[in-house]
This record gives C-alpha cells, structure tokens and sequence, in this order.
C-alpha cells in the first residue's frame, strides 16, 4: 500500500527564482548561522520583502498544485458518506467563523510582522512563515510550529491565529510548512519538519529570534509529525549520526490536541472518516504504525540511549475532544515519564479539538492555553512574565453565536 502511495507523488517543483540555504549544525561549530537566499528579506530591509505580486503568483501555483492533488485524493476517498459529511461541516464551519478569518487573513497579508514563505529547502512547500514582535532591540524566544490537518490538509497558513497571539507577547513563531498526502506521506512529513528546524535553529538571529531559545510545537497531526521528528533526530544524535540540528537546540517540545500511538489510532480514525485504507497509506503500510508511534518508540530498548537527550516534554488536550481523545496524551506523557523523560501533561476540561487552537482565541478575553504556552516559554524571564501579568487580552472578532454554532458542526 505504501508503494501504492509513492507511486502516484507528484513530481517535486523546484522555485528556480529564489535561492535555497542549505546550513549544516555541527557540535564543533556551535550553530554557525549565515545569511543567504531568502536571509536578504531580515528585518532591517523591509523594502526587499517579496513584493504582492509575486505572493499572488505563488498562490496561483499553489491552487493549481492542490487542486491536482485533491483530484489525486479522491481516487484514495472513493464514495463514502462518512468523509463526504464531514466535508459539508467544515465548509459550514468555516462560513460561520469566516469574520475572524478574514480578519487574520488581513494580517496575514498585510501586517509588516508576517514573512511570508521564506524557502527552508528544496521540496515543494519548503516553506515557513515568520510572525515577528513589534520590539526587536533584544533577541526573542521562538516557537518552530507544525501545524495540524489530518496530514492531508495542513498548511502553514492555518498557525496564523497563533503566530498573531504570541508575537503579541514578544515572541517568534516560526510556522513549518510540509508535504501533505498524497503529495508525501509520513516520512516525507518528518524530513521536511526536520529541514524547517534546521533553518530555524541556524537562521533564526538573523530575523531577531534567540537560536537558543527554541521551543519546538505541534497542533493534532502536527504534534504528531513533530514528536515523531524530535525522537527521530534524538536517535541520530545518540547514534553518532551527521546532523543538521542538535535536540539540545530545542528548550521544550510542546505538544497540542496530538496522538502519538497509531497503533491505537487506526479504527479511531476510520470511524472519524480518515479511513484505515487512506491512514495507512499516509503511515506507509500497516507494518510501520510502530516505528512512527512516539509512545511506543519511547518504550524501546534501542531508544534508551536517546532519552537523555529529550527536552521538556509538555502536552495540552482538551477532555472533550473526539477527534483525538485526550486519553492519547496521558499515555504518551506515562511513558515518558516510565523511561525518565522530563514530561507534563494539562488537560482542559470540555474543551474540544478546536477550542482550543481555534474558537478560544476568536472569542477575544483570557485564553488559558495561551497563557500556559506563554508562561513555559517566558519561565527563566521574569520581566517578560511582568509584561504577561499586565497584558492587554485580545478583542473577539466572532460573535458568540456564531463561535456556539459552529462549536456544534465542528468535523474535528
């Protein structure tokens, strides 16, 4: 099944117009950073940002690639109603949470804050965008954020809402874009997070960011890719392997609304409307659920080398969600904690999938996830934890109503 799903990737499509750093991280070197290809558009040059036009005619490329893409999709779907429905339910919640979306759009687009697209590598959608604070006369904290989307439709636009909320509050987010299937499946998924990381953590002072102050954070099939990603490297590392970036570059891995045994996950899923044929496409065949299961990873003997060598491990899920049940977290937060990783789990009660990444933080006020994944990065900070104290809270840009409805149609 997984050579079914490498068989039909599209070919990759190279950005001849823009060049591509490729930097390497060595112990030796302690994390050299230089300053190339999309490295010209730092913040003392605003002028030499990619003009409109051009992100214009990169959407179009892009429409055009993901609609070629979904065609390639529907052939995996077929006819199911399962899939079909939750289609429908999203489009419905996207209309009733369209005034907030807009809303970030603009920013997204318009804000001098936001870099958009900067080439970390040389695969299609080796992209990031960078959400930068207003005050940049000090080094800031960073966040190198995967985002979530069933590894089908993730992008790096959707860590907007997020990227806004915390460049508020002085810090960079950093938001990874990657392949989705059937563009790529998992393994491709894991090498681009790791190329994004490597950018970041060697190119990161250049844009303002502290290179060692990186915080490494993943949303639903994001935490997952990213957890994946961070034990993957801790095993190069602990191996001896040539690397690209250390995983003591990373303060704390974050991880939110993420599973991390597929094992468990499968018939989950299926019944969610990921079905089992799809899934295990996208994990490369039944036999590799294993190998990219975090919590079973971490469980292994031969991985016992690389357990000194993890951060801070800390997960957030809310008690509601059904999409990815919270009991995912626990049991990955009970087996790091068997093997002697440092790891914390929060839950939030009634919260759902999206309450969390997406209907809170529309609502405007007291976010409480934003204030616990403030308050792990501004830890050592006590200024910045005096600045937190006394924060303005964001306006709402949903009415209530419309956050209720859409709460109720969710698909996720």
């Amino acid at each position: 099944m997984a050579e079914a799903a490498g068989d039909r990737r599209p070919a990759a499509v190279e950005d001849a117009n823009i060049e591509k750093p490729l930097l390497r991280w060595s112990p030796s070197s302690n994390m050299r950073r230089r300053a190339s290809g999309d490295l010209s558009l730092g913040l003392s040059c605003p002028s030499r940002r990619p003009s409109f036009r051009r992100d214009v005619g990169h959407a179009a490329a892009e429409t055009y690639r993901i609609t070629r893409l979904a065609l390639t999709l529907l052939q995996y779907l077929g006819v199911g109603y399962r899939w079909m429905t939750k289609f429908l339910a999203l489009a419905c919640y996207a209309i009733l949470l369209m005034p907030g979306f807009l809303q970030v759009g603009y920013y997204y687009f318009f804000s001098t804050q936001v870099r958009r697209s900067i080439v970390y590598g040389e695969q299609p959608r080796n992209r990031l965008d960078l959400y930068l604070p207003k005050d940049s006369n000090e080094p800031k904290p960073v966040v190198a954020f995967v985002t979530g989307g069933a590894w089908i439709i993730g992008y790096k636009a959707w860590g907007a809402l997020l990227g806004r909320r915390l460049a508020e509050r002085d810090i960079i987010v950093a938001c990874i874009d990657y392949r989705n299937f059937p563009q790529g499946t998992i393994s491709d998924m894991i090498t681009d997070a790791s190329e994004g990381i490597s950018f970041i953590c060697n190119n990161i002072a250049s844009y303002g960011g502290d290179p060692h102050r990186v915080y490494l954070m993943g949303q639903s099939a994001g935490a997952h890719i990213a957890a994946c990603t961070l034990l993957e490297q801790a095993i190069k590392e602990a191996a001896g392997e040539s690397i690209t970036w250390s995983v003591s570059q990373i303060k704390a891995y974050v991880g939110l609304s993420g599973g991390y045994n597929m094992l468990n996950l499968v018939d989950h899923f299926h019944e969610r409307g990921l079905y089992r044929s799809i899934f295990l496409s996208i994990m490369e065949g039944e036999e590799n659920l294993r190998r990219y299961s975090p919590e079973v990873v971490v469980r292994g003997s031969s991985f016992r080398q690389a357990i000194p060598l993890l951060p801070y491990i800390i997960l957030f899920h809310g008690t509601a969600d059904y999409s990815i049940p919270s009991s995912a977290s626990k049991d990955f937060v009970d087996a790091l904690q068997t093997v002697g990783a440092k790891a914390k789990l929060v839950l939030y009660e009634g919260k759902t999938h999206t309450d969390l990444f997406i209907q809170d933080p529309l609502r405007g006020g007291r976010d409480q996830l934003l204030e616990d994944l403030v308050a792990v990065i501004h830890a050592s900070d006590a200024s910045a934890l005096a600045k937190d104290a006394v924060a303005p809270r964001a306006g709402q840009l949903v009415f209530e109503w419309q956050l209720k409805m859409a709460r109720q149609i969710s698909p996720f």
